[in-house]
Order: structure tokens, then C-alpha cells, then sequence
């Protein structure tokens, strides 16, 4: 571990129900590696009518105070767009925005989320193209994970949402930016989709603690399938504990948590993160969450 030093920074979170989170304990033991005073503070956001208004006197409290950097989540990650001067390559395809910045006075907006998922994706399957894939979710979650997939070499890329309007938008945004064939469908089309695919994402609550149970029936799933989840409390989801049961090769939230948290870290500070250090944090921290509730939050 690095000795301390004298270089401080200051972090926050805004969203709901933020308070559970475990990025700030990820962010604050990667930067005690790197000798940084490293804080990391969970803000609330109130409930209001007006969630952009809130939001700008939020931003303007972190910078007035001397935050280095903001992290955003559900519900603001599109609320912040008009709020920033700058938008960073992958926010702007995404249209969602998860970091923020100030670089000589402008505020700056990142998403980490796309290059998060990506990561985590050739780290357990590698950087093969990836045939057809399904992906279940048009959310920001889902969003991020369509434009990650759409660079990695897909013949196919049909966005299913219970929203056909949404899974459309999504899958028209990935047309407009990548050269893949993408389209929209909802679940009942799932029958007829999945026997063709050779992977399958959910990007929908469906599988964490408030949302019990799989987004696709487990008949529905083959052998032939790799299956992501992007959830990780739990880290196995009922979706990854059916098709691995199947020999399907899956792929935990895990990774995906602890690369956007990484990159985010980056930005803040400039220094490269110790990405195998921060899984082995965050796996510890999952499972330290669990020995004390059996029903993670």
C-alpha cells in the first residue's frame, strides 16, 4: 500500500435509495492504495417535482464546497444531460450520463456504464464476435449494455422491453451509431428469438431482492447460450443459477460494477485503477453484505 500523501479528494453520489450502495467503499479503498485521502459521500436526492431543479442546486453546492467529481444514478442520469457544458463520446450515444467533472469551470459528463459492461464481457467470454445476441431491458442499464454489445461484432442485436416504443428507441439509437443489424421486440416474441441466439443479457430489476424471480422461463434457455446478468446483489441471479444448471456459460453483474467503478475512479483522479484489486474488494464486500442479510438490498 502506498504511504499517504498530502493530495485529498472528495467524491459524492446522488440518487435514491443510495444509501446501501457499495461504491464509496469500492472508490475509498482504491484510492487508500494509492495514498489518497480518498472521501466518498452518498447524497440523497429529495423528492421533488422538479428533480432537474434539485439536481442543479445539488451540483452547484459540490462544486461551491470543492467536490473533485459526482457520481449519478437512477433517477438522474438523463436529468443531468442539459445541466453539463460537455458530454463525453459515450454519453452522448447513450444519452445518459453516471459521472461528473469540473475541467476549468465547465462541467463534464461521462458514462462508464458502456465501457463498464464491455470490459466485464471480454473479461469472461472474450473479444470473439458474438453471433445474435437478446438483451432484455431498454432502461439506462440496458441502454449502456446495447451500445457495448453493438461494438463487439454482433450479426444481430434485438432489444426486448415490455415498452415496444422504448426497446424501438433504443435499438434505433444503436443503428444510428454502430454498423449492426439491431431490432426491437417485446418478451412474448421471446420464444421464437432465443432458440437463434447465442447470448442473452437482462438489464431489467427482474432477479434482485425487491424483483424475485427470472426474466425468461427456463425452458426457453439452451446449452448453446451465454447468459449476463447485470445484476450482482446477488451475484447469482435465478436467471444465472437456470442456464449455468444448463451448461450455459454466464456472466455475473460483478464485473460490470467493478469496471465502471474503476474508470469512474480514473477520471476523479487521474490514477490507474488496481481493477483486479477493486473485483476482489467488491466480492468481499458482496459477501460480507450477505453473511449479514441473506436477502441483499
Amino acid at each position: 500500500m502506498t504511504e499517504a500523501n498530502d493530495r485529498a479528494v472528495l467524491i459524492g453520489l446522488i440518487g435514491h435509495g443510495v444509501g446501501p450502495s457499495l461504491t464509496p467503499r469500492m472508490h475509498e479503498l482504491e484510492g487508500a492504495r494509492h495514498g489518497l485521502r480518498h472521501i466518498y459521500r452518498t447524497v440523497e436526492l429529495s423528492e421533488t417535482e422538479d428533480p432537474a431543479a434539485e439536481l442543479e442546486r445539488l451540483l452547484t453546492a459540490a462544486e461551491t464546497f470543492g467536490f473533485d467529481g459526482l457520481n449519478l444514478t437512477h433517477p438522474v442520469k438523463q436529468t443531468a444531460i442539459p445541466l453539463l457544458d460537455e458530454l463525453s463520446d459515450p454519453a452522448l450515444r447513450v444519452e445518459a450520463v453516471n459521472t461528473v467533472v469540473w475541467r476549468q469551470g465547465r462541467r463534464v459528463g461521462h458514462n462508464t456504464d458502456v465501457s463498464g459492461f464491455a470490459a466485464s464481457l471480454e473479461d469472461a467470454i472474450g473479444p470473439q464476435p458474438r453471433g445474435r445476441v437478446v438483451l432484455l431491458g431498454a432502461g439506462g442499464a440496458g441502454s449502456a449494455a446495447a451500445h457495448a454489445l453493438a461494438s463487439a461484432g454482433l450479426d444481430r442485436l434485438t432489444v426486448v422491453d415490455v415498452d415496444r416504443r422504448r426497446a424501438e428507441e433504443v435499438a434505433g439509437a444503436v443503428a444510428q451509431h454502430h454498423e449492426v443489424n439491431s431490432a426491437a421486440a417485446t418478451p412474448h416474441e421471446l420464444p421464437t428469438l432465443l432458440p437463434e441466439a447465442n447470448g442473452l443479457v437482462n438489464a431489467t430489476p427482474i432477479g434482485m431482492a425487491h424483483h424475485p424471480g427470472s426474466p425468461v422461463p427456463r425452458h426457453h434457455l439452451h446449452p448453446g447460450l451465454w447468459v449476463c446478468d447485470v445484476i450482482y446483489r446477488p451475484v447469482d441471479t435465478p436467471l444465472l443459477l437456470e442456464a449455468r444448471s444448463l451448461g450455459c456459460r454466464t456472466v455475473s453483474g460483478l464485473g460490470m460494477a467493478m469496471h465502471q467503478a474503476a474508470e469512474a475512479f480514473e477520471i476523479f483522479t487521474g490514477e490507474p485503477a488496481d481493477r483486479k484489486a477493486m473485483l476482489s474488494d467488491l466480492q468481499g464486500l458482496v459477501a460480507a453484505e450477505q453473511k449479514l442479510s441473506p436477502t441483499p438490498r
